[in-house]
């Protein structure tokens, strides 16, 4: 009788644990949501980063020489202040 009674209060709490594991709905990890908010995060960067390198490149007009000029002026000025500070 005892034998019984323990197979059957096995069977049922066999029956209850496979019941919660196949109804357990598979909810998103903390894990995932971090992963997806970090891709899009990266992706908006990468947006913003590519859209300020086409802003910063120099236009067609301005030739290599009118900035290698541009350059040596610049310096040239630096120079002539550092020198009339002393």
């Amino acid at each position: 009788m005892k034998r019984l009674l323990a197979l059957l209060a096995a069977g049922l709490g066999l029956r209850a644990l496979l019941r919660r594991r196949s109804h357990r709905v598979q909810a998103t990890s903390p894990a995932d949501d971090l992963r997806t908010k970090l891709a899009a995060a990266k992706a908006q960067e990468e947006a913003q980063a590519e859209g300020q390198a086409r802003e910063e490149m120099p236009t067609e007009a301005q030739t290599v020489d009118s900035r290698r000029a541009d350059v040596h002026a610049s310096a040239r000025r630096a120079i002539d202040d550092l020198r009339d500070a002393r």
